[in-house]
């Protein structure tokens, strides 16, 4: 399994059940979610928060991996 490619962005908007809305620095929007490590030490996520991703291969959403 190849691994996943990691990006930077910042949050534009916070959805419900952890999924946030997240510009690219290449100026495109994904969904994203929090990753578990995130969700199990409750680690906050708030709108403009710099954010670490890695992008699905397939295209689907993408996962937070570490806030900056």
């Amino acid at each position: 399994m190849a691994p996943e490619e990691v990006v930077e962005g910042i949050v534009e908007e916070a959805l419900p059940n952890t999924l946030f809305r997240v510009k690219l620095e290449t100026g495109e929007i994904v969904l994203a979610y929090l990753a578990g490590k995130m969700r199990l030490h409750r680690i906050k996520v708030l709108v403009g928060d710099k954010v670490q991703l890695q992008l699905d291969p397939y295209g689907g959403r993408a996962r937070i991996t570490r806030r900056n």
